[in-house]
């Protein structure tokens, strides 16, 4: 099984908001081929960004994208991270991308502010989600028809997913490695992480 993630890279991004999911999904096909899983994932991860140049985390750290936003490969899912988002939220063609290129994939989901994005392009509209703690309140008040829930690591809506802050996107991501492969890897994939997995989510009940 072969599985396209693409994550979307952004002046200003949180690191760990981009690494944790990256290393969850690498991580994963690496424990499957080890482990002679039959049929197992394969999980191809790209990163993705408007332009061809480096981009500066918020912290500093430069990272170079895979693709653009012209030339990436089809995906399965669709990771939009969090961070400073204010710039992001100014430019038409990153809201016209993200829902494009989510109208092709599984599942769209962001990891802390990401939340924000996902909204302006009309992915989140009467959905439940979560974002960072501190920026659940300017969520509600910027996009009010959202059901936005405190409290909970991640919100799977079914094709669209959203997760807490920086950490909770690891948490997340192996959610959604339990939903695409079994429960089974996302545990090794945890265990071969050394990462405490937290299940404290909410899965709609319309799903």
């Amino acid at each position: 099984m072969n599985y396209n993630v693409g994550i979307f890279l952004f002046p200003e991004i949180e690191v760990l908001d981009f690494a944790g999911p990256y290393e969850v999904f690498t991580t994963a096909t690496r424990v499957a081929a080890r482990e002679n899983i039959v049929d197992p994932p394969v999980f191809n991860v790209y990163t993705i960004s408007e332009k061809p140049d480096p981009v500066r985390a918020r912290a500093g750290l430069k990272f170079v994208p895979d693709f653009q936003f012209n030339s990436h490969p089809s995906l399965d899912l669709l990771i939009i991270p969090g961070g400073v988002v204010t710039a992001e939220l100014e430019k038409p063609q990153v809201h016209d991308w993200i829902n494009r290129a989510a109208s092709c994939t599984q599942v769209t989901a962001s990891v802390c502010t990401g939340a924000f994005l996902l909204a302006k392009a009309c992915l989140l509209t009467t959905h439940k989600a979560t974002t960072h703690w501190e920026d659940q309140d300017d969520l509600k008040n910027a996009f009010p028809s959202l059901d936005v829930i405190s409290n909970v690591r991640w919100v799977d809506e079914g094709s669209v997913v959203t997760s807490a802050g920086i950490s909770a996107g690891i948490d997340m991501s192996l959610h959604l490695v339990s939903r695409i492969a079994g429960l089974s890897l996302a545990e090794r994939t945890a265990r071969q992480m050394e990462f405490d997995w937290t299940r404290d989510g909410v899965v709609a009940s319309s799903k």
